[in-house]
């Protein structure tokens, strides 16, 4: 039985997120980048990693024998291990709780006034009352803050860069912190309604990838936006819209995030995370979001940062923060300092504003003002109004009213003591220019009403600014538009169409306007410009409603807009903007290629072409062509890519050592194979002829008549089948009764050893026998176990044991059963009390006499008991007819679809559960293959290289063919090594190495032999690294495939979009043979003997095969600790569950229960529903697929879960949603939380329990390298403690005693030497046979003395025999730490990880299959289709990467790898995106006019995996600089420390680029041993970056500028998330919008809402601002341009830097001070440093080849580099 147990404190939820709209170019506030080098002393230091044990010598021959080396190594690994694990407990300390106190604050979030100049001064102020400093409550505060910013600094710094929405969408949903997302675009630069704009995609960018999200907006948040009313005004609107205008869920009913609401509402939905920002407006709001931080990870809810997220068109990628123990620790032991500190941070006492430092008036009068006046409004407008005249209105009535108080108040209270005061302040602003302001405002939102969005993108671009005089008076308006908003929302008895919120003000028109009445206007009648009839009337009409709301004040007509004189613009300032670039001329570089024409044409032929006299045709590199199979430059052959891997052995070869090589290969995938199948027995496969074999079925079935031959075939036969019947029922008459008592004696291994009987027998009469004295011998064991428990509870497991035969009786011997054996079995049934399903079996009607019931009665109805006990014992649907292809087992119906697909040549998707059999069908396909002809090849491709070794495996244990001299049945070819590329029939590789055979112009005869392509594990295409080559491999190759998987969640979209590929290769094909001549067809005729393998029959047809039924019901549990003790809790499914999360997406489709878990359904929906209709209905007696069923099978099961689940769902829609989340409640299981380091230390102790449940073997699922291991270790060392504690303390002197006798007598032997045995004396002879004898005997009592107490290993010694122990210890005898391996293993325990040596692995793998290794700890490589079969899977920790790909293998949202199909615009961004690559190597001189590659093309090409930091690199060798830079110590080719270190700088700026949060700058600490921020380019290759980044820019804006018309215009004009239609009204012009209008500005690829804030084509040439202002259709994103940026910016400007580890560990070499001071994980670190490593490898080689002299300096620098790092990787394995 498989389960899975979890090692964590709450069910593992897992990960999805949200999409940034562009990088930070618009920066909001200010910070003080830290220099890089954050610590002076940069110290080299030795090693501190597990390279611990010293590597001894193996020594295969010599006089020690192998039990004295072993208790040798013992000693020495034991202390070893315990020093080891000292250590590492130390460093777990030193991690777990590091110390901070050297960290000070070298940035601080400065307010946003200091950044707008225009509000420098104290002409505006929001003010509240001062509070008692003096409190020691308050005096405190400062300190903890301090604590609490410390915590949140260290918790963010060591976020995790990732995929944020991966696999989760379809089941997960988050929270936005809604002022987070409000800082996120906050911008004074921004326009109002494109401030909107960027928001809506934001949030479209997530809708539109199926995320599920609502917003939340805390109360509380909104007192510290009162000091800046534009901020508050706009988030007031932002909640207004996104709730009247838009579907999303915004929350506002919580005060803040320690209320109760709120806690309620995230226990009720338990988001999987919540988007937060770490930087506020002001250090008030920054400690703010801190204790929101703090608060959701302390409820195990994870965090994302809102800063620093980037996405493209398939994923989203941000910082995520994982909730972990510290954090809860945090908050529980700081709760009531949280509280207090998030109390004062939002407590203010009666706000009141000052304007000019002397106008004061308090907000609950300008509350009460707008009460007031918007009731007035609602009597002049009882119909109600477009939301934007009603804001307009209110906001300049209501301003011009409080205005027009506060001057009053002003001038009655002051006197000449103002006046005094006054000269260091702006005068304010008399109430006539205040209402000349309010009447230009209104004119404003005239022309918003009327005037199209596509004419006011044409409005020029002023860059005059607001004087200080006018501002304080619009923040004024803009506070009562926000306090008129907050009472509109609360009127419903009034129509207000609130479309257009986003467009109530446009400050770019105001001040053109503003512009136009001060300076223009005066100038003369030419420039007096009309409104428009129209227009006039708006404003009109809006002027005269202000007047009349402002009742007894008088502020002046319509006409004219300005009556005073007053400027209210500032006038040194450049009023208007130039555009100093000129843009180059539009149009694609002409390329002759009929490749591009036929995929791209039709998006071509409406682009324009640039003519070949352009400056940038006539300006293109004429490098000499690149040739693909010889250098460029010197003229000599290239080598192919996969020629440059390590070849092991190669079957061709004729070297005598090589041959041998081969042969100790073969031998040990042999003895690999023989852990992996159970019958040792290899198929021997013939040549057959084509034609023959393809017709022989067919022939077979067409003959009546059968021949002489055949019938005494067929006699012969059956005499066989009788003699084997009747040797199989002596063997049965022999073990009978022997059998019976080891059942009775011990039921478990007595059945156990009865199944294995019956596995070994044929004859089903035999198995009909051994199965009926088998289900008496159960019973009587029953019957005695009822006997010996009398009235006390009994072990109903032995009772599960009779109707487990019972059931297999019936269902696979139903033919053999006669009379006497139904009456056996209908006797049993009643014995066991089930009377009901006796008679129906004996076709009686039921007796209703009840006193003969026996003491052996189950006290449990039929059906309760075959679900709740027999559980996993239920028996799944099968047939029983035998398919001839299959000899071993009977396949099911899905199964024999498969295999019907193979011998019709047809493709097929399979998705079946793991271990369910669906294998089977690629080893049939290749039989077929290697059956048909010497030439086919089937290739195999598996996601990782442990699961090609277990594949190579498999196939040598099934397949030997007799093949020509140098052709082998198997071949492999991974990135590490390759064996029989070109000369095997079977290739096993993994998808990377196939696409550089499928790509290489040499292997093109090669890829024509493959017939057929298996792609296990195929959801790897929904992955996040390498689903490219997934999805390249499955579009090029032509032939047959199969694609295998465990879950795909739309298994139809991929089968459909496979299908259309091979559709295409069909028409390809067709057109290839329709153009070709009548001799082609005859001489392909004569060439058919040859080549065999071209007269398969070719289909295109692919067909999906499913299977959903899982052969083993997983089973969840939740292990906590609680004081030393574990407590394992049964997890049920439906509590990873909520009411919302059913209401709203139903239940999970790969949400299943085990039939035991749905009778708890069941019981519990009792439980909490005493009334339930249904109930009786339900009840498992009563069930309809149930009543009275003798074999329930798991098909019925099924049914009843399906029909529970649907009632759960009904009681919501009833109205029962309380009794739901009781429901819920009662199922989840009660953890106990506890620390990291708590947990870990008892991990031994929950080994044992498992041992003790007989739940082992079991895997332990850990994510970090070395926590994979100490973890085995510590297992290792527990039980040698053990050990210790319980032998006698005379042993251990005993051992050493019996030692050194040995010792003496073997020293003794060696003066003899046994050939001269001859000439030895009598007396002496005897001498040497005593010492002989003696040794034999000190060596048995000195082994009964060493062996391992049972109680002391969880191995077991009976799975594997000494022999073969041996075999598989030899294997990995020269490795490092190979004896501490093999003790460990001695012990049952052993680790799997990715830096293992490839031997070690196989290794554990090959001992925990054959069962003799127990406990293994892995981290995910283990995960991806590996044959480890056991009973418990254990994830030890949570973690962002466990997700489903490795819980669940499932792959959820394909399209994000196959986005283009069935989506037509996506298809042409495709288009759009090939051009541009196109266009860029043609411009950087990779390819020439008819795509032919040129010039550094092989380099470029040769790293492409690294794109585009390979274009720099090339750039970089173009211009010297590395030969500049790379000079060797003189008179030698020796480099200097010097030069290798900037060379890694140099490298690691471009390569293996990790980027750290932008807050992990914001206190500076000293670190042990990394400087941990990477420093900056040298200045020479900074400038060449820079210059690389111009070239690409202008490219890019050029391309988009090009690509501009293939927009979708009406979508343009349309808000993204709610719709909302900017498109042409009905305007009839006016000639004041035509005179402010702009028509030398030049936007043609801008959104028109980007324009209104003033971006141009030529923003377009920076390439940060392109997400923000480019089309939306297009669907380009900047991220798929090749820029590679010196410096990465967040949403707020700050500098994200680069995680400096490749350089740190080249300075110091240790692991652990990358884990500790590079906020890295030890597993991510140890693979990133490995491909760095694998870079500089691959860099040394590609220069190598593309270089003449072999001396270059460059050259050897770099292959210096390469082996010095590897040296010092090697080092910490």
């Amino acid at each position: 039985m498989e389960k899975s147990l979890r090692f964590i404190a709450a069910l593992t939820k897992k990960s999805r997120s949200v999409m940034d709209s562009a990088e930070g170019h618009f920066k909001k506030v200010l910070h003080n980048d830290p220099k890089d080098n954050a610590s002076n002393d940069d110290k080299d230091s030795e090693c501190s990693d597990s390279g611990f044990i010293p590597t001894y010598e193996y020594k295969e021959s010599g006089s020690t024998s192998d039990s004295d080396e072993k208790d040798e190594t013992s000693d020495r690994a034991e202390a070893a291990v315990a020093q080891m694990l000292k250590e590492e407990e130390d460093r777990e300390k030193e991690a777990e709780d590091p110390d901070y106190s050297n960290a000070y604050s070298i940035s601080t979030t400065e307010e946003v006034t200091q950044q707008e100049s225009q509000t420098e001064g104290q002409d505006f102020r929001v003010l509240q009352h001062e509070r008692d400093s003096q409190s020691p409550e308050i005096r405190k505060h400062p300190e903890f803050l301090k604590k609490l910013r410390l915590h949140v600094w260290a918790s963010l710094s060591r976020a995790q860069y990732v995929s944020l929405l991966k696999d989760f969408v379809e089941s997960e949903f988050f929270v936005i912190d809604g002022d987070s997302l409000l800082l996120m675009f906050l911008d004074e630069k921004t326009q109002y309604l494109n401030f909107f704009y960027q928001i809506e995609c934001f949030l479209q960018d997530f809708t539109e990838k199926g995320a599920k999200y609502v917003i939340a907006f805390f109360k509380d948040a909104e007192q510290m936006y009162f000091p800046y009313p534009h901020f508050l005004f706009l988030r007031t609107v932002l909640i207004e819209h996104l709730r009247h205008n838009t579907s999303t869920t915004v929350h506002t009913e919580f005060s803040n995030c320690l209320s109760s609401k709120w806690e309620i509402f995230l226990k009720k939905s338990y988001p999987y995370f919540i988007i937060v920002s770490d930087v506020g407006l002001t250090s008030l709001q920054t400690d703010y979001l801190s204790i929101l931080i703090v608060h959701s990870l302390s409820k195990k809810i994870n965090i994302v940062l809102a800063s620093g997220q980037e996405y493209d068109i398939l994923r989203v990628y941000g910082y995520h923060v994982q909730s972990v123990y510290k954090h809860r620790l945090f908050f529980q032991k700081h709760e009531q300092d949280l509280r207090c500190a998030c109390e004062n941070l939002v407590r203010y006492k009666e706000p009141f504003i000052c304007l000019y430092e002397h106008l004061k008036m308090s907000l609950k009068s300008i509350q009460k003002e707008v009460r007031e006046t918007v009731c007035l409004l609602k009597q002049l407008w009882p119909e109600g109004s477009d939301v934007r005249r009603v804001v307009c209105v209110l906001a300049c009535a209501v301003g011009l009213k409080i205005y027009s108080n506060m001057l009053e108040n002003a001038n009655t209270s002051m006197g000449a003591k103002t006046e005094q005061s006054a000269r260091g302040r702006s005068n304010p602003l008399s109430l006539e220019e205040a209402a000349d302001l309010c009447r230009m405002q209104c004119l404003t939102v005239t022309f918003l009403l009327h005037m199209p969005l596509s004419q006011r993108a044409q409005i020029r671009i002023m860059k005059s600014c607001w004087t200080k005089q006018v501002l304080p008076l619009i923040k004024m308006q803009q506070l009562c538009t926000h306090f008129a908003l907050t009472q509109l929302s609360d009127t419903n008895d009034w129509k207000l169409d609130l479309t257009y919120l986003p467009d109530l003000n446009d400050d770019s028109l105001l001040v053109n306007l503003a512009h136009y009445y001060e300076v223009e206007y005066t100038e003369g009648l030419e420039f007096r410009k009309e409104l428009g009839k129209e227009m006039e009337n708006e404003y009109k009409c809006l002027w005269d409603t202000v007047t009349k709301l402002a009742v007894k004040y008088s502020f002046g007509d319509a006409f004219p807009i300005r009556k005073t004189s007053q400027l209210f613009l500032e006038q040194e300032q450049t009023l208007f903007r130039d555009y100093e670039e000129e843009i180059p001329n539009i149009g694609l570089i002409s390329l002759k290629s009929d490749l591009v024409e036929d995929y791209a044409g039709d998006v071509l032929k409406d682009l324009p072409v640039l003519k070949s006299n352009d400056p940038a045709v006539t300006s293109l590199i004429k490098y000499k062509e690149f040739d693909e199979l010889r250098h460029w430059h010197s003229g000599r052959p290239l080598t192919e890519e996969y020629e440059r891997v390590q070849c092991n052995a190669d079957a061709k070869s004729k070297a005598p050592e090589e041959r041998r090589q081969i042969q100790k290969l073969q031998t040990f995938h042999h003895f690999y194979a023989s852990t992996l199948e159970d019958s040792t027995s290899k198929l021997i496969v013939h040549q057959e002829d084509v034609s023959g074999n393809a017709n022989a079925a067919v022939k077979k079935t067409q003959k009546k008549h059968k021949s002489k031959a055949e019938t005494i075939a067929e006699e012969n036969n059956r005499r066989l089948k009788a003699k084997e019947e009747k040797k199989e029922q002596e063997q049965w008459k022999a073990l009978c009764i022997p059998t019976e008592k080891e059942i009775k004696a011990n039921l478990t291994i007595g059945i156990k050893k009865l199944e294995k009987f019956l596995k070994t027998l044929k004859s089903k009469s035999v198995k009909f026998s051994v199965e009926m004295a088998g289900l008496s011998a159960c019973l009587e064991v029953w019957k005695e176990h009822c006997r010996e428990q009398g009235n006390k509870s009994k072990d109903l497991s032995k009772a599960v044991q009779v109707m487990r035969r019972i059931h297999i009786l019936l269902e696979k011997y139903q033919d053999l059963l006669e009379k006497p054996h139904v009456k056996k079995l209908t006797k049993y049934l009643r014995l066991l009390g089930f009377e009901n399903l006796a008679c129906s079996l004996s076709g009686q009607t039921e007796e209703s006499n009840h006193q003969n019931i026996s003491n052996c009665a189950i006290k449990v109805g039929p059906a309760r008991f075959q679900l709740q006990y027999m559980d996993y014992y239920l028996l799944r649907e099968e047939r029983n007819d035998p398919d001839p292809r299959v000899k071993h087992f009977i396949p099911d119906t899905w199964q024999r679809e498969l295999l019907d697909a193979v011998d019709n040549n047809e493709s097929a998707v399979i998705v079946a559960p793991t271990s369910s059999g669906k294998t089977y069908a690629s080893y049939y396909c290749m039989e077929k293959v290697l059956k048909t002809s010497n030439e086919g090849v089937v290739v195999y491709v598996a996601p990782t290289k442990a699961l090609v070794n277990q594949v190579v495996g498999t196939i040598y244990s099934r397949f030997t063919k007799k093949l020509p001299d140098g052709l082998v049945v198997c071949g492999v070819f991974t990135r590490d090594y390759r064996s029989d590329v070109m000369n095997s029939q079977i290739l096993v590789t993994v998808p990377q190495c196939l696409e550089i055979l499928m790509l290489s112009p040499h292997c093109q005869k090669w890829t024509k032999r493959i017939q057929y392509v298996i792609f296990d594990e195929v959801h790897c295409l929904g992955g996040e690294i390498g689903a490219e080559v997934w999805e390249h491999l499955l579009v090029t190759i032509r032939c047959p495939f199969l694609a295998l998987s465990a879950t795909v969640s739309n298994p139809e979209h991929l089968t459909e979009w496979l299908q259309s590929v091979k559709r295409y290769w069909q028409r390809v094909e067709n057109t290839i043979e329709g153009s070709s001549t009548n001799s082609e067809k005859n001489f392909t005729r004569k060439c058919k003997v040859k080549s065999k393998i071209q007269e398969q029959k070719k289909s295109y047809r692919v067909r999906l095969v499913l299977y959903e039924e899982r052969y083993n019901d997983l089973e969840k549990y939740v292990c906590s600790l609680k004081g030393s003790d574990f407590i394992i809790e049964h997890c049920h499914p439906c509590a990873a569950l909520t009411v919302n999360h059913i209401e709203s997406y139903g239940f999970p489709s790969d949400l299943s229960l085990s039939p035991r878990e749905t009778i708890q359904l069941y019981d519990i929906m009792v439980k909490v529903w005493q009334e339930w209709p249904r109930a009786q209905e339900l009840d498992p007696e009563e069930f309809v697929s149930f009543k009275n069923k003798v074999v329930i099978k798991k098909a019925d099961a099924r049914k009843y879960e399906q029909e529970l689940k649907k009632e759960l769902s009904k009681w919501i829609v009833l109205g029962q949603r309380q009794k739901v989340n009781e429901l819920l409640e009662h199922l989840k299981p009660k953890p106990v939380d506890c620390s990291e380091q708590e947990k870990w230390k008892h991990f031994a102790s929950f080994v044992d329990k498992l041992h003790e449940m007989d739940k082992l073997p079991a895997i332990f699922f850990i994510f970090k390298v070395d926590t994979v291991e100490s973890a085995a270790k510590n297992v290792f060392l527990n039980l040698l403690k053990k050990q210790k504690s319980e032998q006698d303390p005379n042993t251990e002197r005993e051992k050493q005693r019996l030692s050194d006798e040995l010792r003496k007598v073997k020293k003794m032997l060696t003066k003899f030497n046994p050939q001269d045995t001859k000439k030895l004396n009598s007396s002496k002879m005897e001498n040497m046979v005593l010492l002989s004898t003696t040794k034999q005997q000190l060596e048995k009592r000195l082994k009964r003395l060493t062996v391992i107490p049972s109680v002391c290993t969880y191995a077991d010694p009976k799975a594997v025999d000494e022999d073969t122990l041996k075999k598989i210890f030899h294997r990995i005898r020269f490795e490092r730490g190979c004896y501490l391996q093999q003790m460990m293993a001695l012990r049952g325990i052993g680790y799997h990880h990715g830096s293992m040596a490839a031997r070690e692995r196989l290794v554990v793998e090959m001992l925990f299959r054959l069962g003799y290794i127990k406990v293994v700890t892995a981290t995910s490589t283990l995960a991806l289709g590996i044959n480890m079969p056991c009973k418990s899977v254990v994830f030890a920790e949570d973690s962002v990467f466990l997700d489903a790909l490795n819980y669940r293998q499932a792959l959820s949202v394909l399209k994000h790898s196959l986005m283009s199909f069935r989506k037509e615009r996506y298809a042409e961004i495709l288009k759009i995106y090939f051009m541009f690559s196109l266009q860029f190597l043609i411009k950087e001189g990779y390819l020439d006019q008819e795509g032919n590659p040129i010039g550094f093309a092989g380099l470029v090409t040769h790293l492409y995996y690294y794109e585009p930091s390979n274009f720099v690199l090339v750039s970089f060798l173009v211009k010297g600089l590395f030969h500049k830079l790379c000079q060797p110590i003189k008179g030698s080719t020796v480099f200097s420390e010097d030069v290798l270190e900037k060379l890694v700088l140099i490298l690691a700026n471009l390569f293996g680029r990790k980027y750290l949060p932008a807050c992990s700058m914001k206190y500076k600490r000293t670190f042990c041993q990394s400087k941990v921020f990477l420093e900056d380019l040298p200045e020479d290759f900074a400038d060449a970056v820079n210059e690389y980044n111009t070239k690409v820019e202008g490219n890019f804006a050029h391309f988009l500028l090009t690509t501009a018309k293939l927009a979708d215009m009406e979508q343009e004009y349309r808000l993204p998330l709610s719709k909302t239609d900017f498109t042409s009204k009905i305007w009839h012009g006016s000639e004041l919008a035509s005179y402010l209008m702009d028509n030398t500005k030049s936007v043609s690829a801008i959104s028109p809402f980007a324009c209104v804030s003033g971006v141009v084509d030529n923003d377009l040439f920076h390439g940060e601002i392109i997400n923000k202002a480019v089309f939306r259709s297009l669907g380009i994103n900047v991220t798929n341009c090749p820029l590679l940026y010196l410096n990465k910016y967040d949403n707020q400007g700050r500098r994200r830097p680069l995680n400096a580890y490749a350089l740190d560990f080249y300075k110091h070499g240790s692991l652990i001070a990358l884990t500790t001071d590079n906020w890295l994980n030890e597993g991510d670190a140890y693979y990133a440093l490995k491909d760095f490593s694998l870079l500089l490898k691959s860099i040394g080689t590609s220069l190598s080849e593309l270089c003449d002299d072999p001396n270059d300096n460059v050259l050897l620098a770099f292959q210096q580099l390469a082996k010095i790092y590897e040296e010092k990787l090697k080092c910490v394995t």
